[in-house]
């Protein structure tokens, strides 16, 4: 039967404080045009480009990620080929000598052995086009910024080991996941920061490189058109062309656009202004020393130690800060003694996942600016799993936590907050809610079930939520079966 065969070419801008080959800043937030540039990144003659260190220990870190083997000795080329947006007329990148070969990224449901990495090298970024339109018998123009380039752009090319569009949005993913963990690329895939390529045919046939893919949706819609569009053609009997087509996001198709070009068309040749050099005075050991747990192992690990659910742990690991935020937060309910046997991490999880997620999102703030400190929101966990509080209470303890980065207990004395301790008042409470719905009390008598969240909230409103949900729920039922009231 036949088998999709699709690989991926991802791009990904690193972060550094300069370019590539020269001092301009690297910044990608940068607004006005042609402000970080330099006679070296514009490749006015007679500069002499110097190699960005930070760059080449950034791409020896995600080689060791991935369990790649750097090289002993590695060289730049040029790539020489003409565009607007490419300033030099060449690009100075790597051919035949890249930083790091081999390796692999497991993804779930790929191949038991992950996908296989067949490179990893280093080069500069192009700069960016605009087109427009001017006014009346001006015409269409284009114009170039060349902030962008020069930049340290790093590859990473698969082995065609991907067998589905899904597995290909899956691997990009994951990929991003790791650059973020790693903290040599924000990745950002809205701001170009990183790009995917895919090469998909049917059974290592006549491949087709897909283009213009700017997010993970557009990663498995382009690549599940093209293996249906490339499955009919061979169906028919017709020949796939080997050519680089677009990913149409608004037709949802992809387009051809032009025919492929052979490696050799871009006439490499080695960089000869820079000397081929060795990597071991970047210090490979201590890089790989220092590499952090990555996504894989923390997933796994949050399972195997706070007891979390997979999708729980999937979610917290999606984002380095989160699920730094929530492993310091689970650590300090240890400090809380009593209270740690029934506050569960899964509790902290249902929090940063849930109610304070909801609260950065409306108000648009990230943890480096949130207010709440992990030893606080692990207190809330422990008053609520106590039962000083009930859930509605902690809710609006959080948000008030969230305002004001206040601790919970000052906030629930503050605000008179607490579970009533008294239950002759929750009875009288009760007792009080069932003469004042009669109609409510009858309907539930009669097998309206419905009838008793009604009620439960009446009481609740007149404890001022100082109740907690099912304890109502027993006492109405009590006083309803019973015939009171």
């Amino acid at each position: 039967m036949p088998k999709p065969t699709i690989g991926l070419e991802i791009h990904a801008e690193l972060k550094t404080r300069t370019k590539m080959f020269c001092d301009s800043l690297n910044d990608p937030e940068e607004k006005h045009p042609n402000v970080n540039v330099c006679p070296v990144c514009l490749g006015h003659p007679g500069t002499l480009p110097v190699p960005n260190r930070e760059a080449v220990a950034h791409t020896i870190k995600t080689g060791l990620a991935l369990g790649g083997t750097v090289a002993a000795r590695a060289k730049f080329d040029r790539k020489n080929y003409f565009y607007p947006d490419l300033p030099k007329g060449y690009q100075i990148s790597q051919y035949d000598e890249p930083l790091v070969a081999g390796g692999s990224l497991a993804i779930p449901g790929g191949p038991p052995d992950g996908v296989r990495v067949r490179r990893i090298h280093l080069e500069e970024d192009t700069g960016t086009l605009a087109h427009g339109a001017g006014g009346a018998g001006r015409g269409k123009y284009s114009l170039v910024d060349f902030n962008r380039a020069g930049v340290p752009l790093m590859e990473l090319v698969t082995e065609p080991d991907i067998r589905s569009a899904d597995d290909a949005a899956a691997f990009a993913r994951e990929f991003q996941l790791i650059l973020r963990y790693l903290g040599v690329s924000d990745a950002n895939m809205e701001k170009g920061e990183m790009r995917i390529e895919a090469n998909v045919s049917w059974d290592m046939g006549t491949k087709v490189e897909l283009k213009n893919i700017n997010s993970f949706k557009a990663v498995r819609d382009a690549v599940a058109y093209e293996l249906a569009r490339q499955e009919g053609a061979l169906a028919r009997g017709e020949k796939i062309a080997q050519e680089t087509r677009g990913w149409d996001e608004a037709a949802q198709k992809t387009v051809a656009q032009r025919s492929k070009e052979e490696a050799h068309d871009y006439r490499y040749f080695p960089e000869p202004d820079i000397p081929p050099f060795e990597t071991a005075p970047f210090g490979v050991g201590e890089i790989r020393a220092s590499l952090p747990e990555l996504p894989a192992a923390k997933r796994a690990r949050f399972v195997s130690e706070f007891g979390l659910a997979a999708g729980q742990a999937d979610l917290l690991a999606a984002e380095p800060a989160l699920a730094a935020f929530f492993e310091e937060t689970a650590s300090e309910l240890d400090e809380f003694n009593a209270d740690a046997s029934k506050a569960r991490p899964a509790a902290v999880a249902n929090f940063l996942l849930g109610d304070l997620r909801a609260l950065m999102n409306e108000a648009e703030t990230g943890f480096d600016s949130l207010k709440i400190s992990p030893a606080r929101l692990a207190r809330l966990v422990a008053l609520g799993a106590r039962g000083a509080i009930t859930s509605r209470q902690a809710k609006d303890v959080l948000a008030r936590m969230f305002a004001e980065g206040a601790d919970p207990e000052e906030i629930i004395k503050r605000e008179g907050l607490g579970v009533a301790e008294d239950m002759g008042e929750v009875e009288a409470a009760v007792l009080a809610v069932v003469g004042e719905h009669k109609a409510a009390a009858d309907d539930y008598r009669k097998g309206k079930t419905a009838s008793m969240q009604f009620l439960i909230g009446k009481a609740m409103a007149k404890l001022r939520g100082r109740a907690r949900p099912e304890i109502l729920r027993e006492l109405l039922e009590k006083i309803l079966t019973g015939g009171a009231g």
